[in-house]
């Protein structure tokens, strides 16, 4: 709070240039911490996605405590395949945090924590990680809200624009 204080202090005193820098300074902080957020989620996406190629049943006795099927075996990989694909695609690459990978990964944290808590509540399901699993979701989704839509708004006004 004391260097934002500062930062508009120095603001209100010194030149127009100097806000401008002060303000691209504050720009390249949150968009550092959001790839690292992205990579973050990324990586879990990544883990989670494996781990439910290579063992689908013990994931879902983990996170609901039920087990599967041949067909739920199936259907559980196949989710690993599309949660490995997600990590992998909103891997942050390059200087630039992209408004579809913060928002695809906003909305499948928001979705997931939404629905794993339906799964406890509504569905009676009980696992050992799924109240830590659905406040994760939540939380990274919650971390996601800001960054979202500051590159959403920027995107859309700069298309709006040219």
């Amino acid at each position: 709070m004391k260097g934002v204080l500062s930062a508009i202090a120095v603001c209100a005193i010194d030149s127009e240039t100097t806000c401008r820098t002060m303000h691209s300074a504050f720009l390249r902080v949150e968009e550092m911490t959001t790839r690292m957020l992205e990579t973050i989620a990324g990586a879990i996406e990544v883990t989670t996605g494996l781990a439910l190629i290579a063992d689908p049943s013990f994931v879902v006795r983990l996170l609901i405590g039920a087990s599967l099927s041949s067909g739920g075996m199936a259907v559980g990989r196949l989710g690993g395949f599309g949660l490995l694909s997600l990590g992998l695609a909103c891997w942050p690459s390059g200087a630039v945090v992209t408004a579809r990978v913060t928002g695809a990964l906003f909305a499948y944290n928001l979705l997931a924590s939404l629905y794993i808590a339906y799964l406890g509540v509504a569905g009676g399901f009980v696992g050992y990680l799924l109240w830590p699993a659905c406040a994760l979701h939540a939380f990274v989704a919650l971390l996601l809200v800001h960054p979202t839509y500051i590159a959403v708004r920027a995107e859309w006004l700069g298309s709006s624009q040219g």
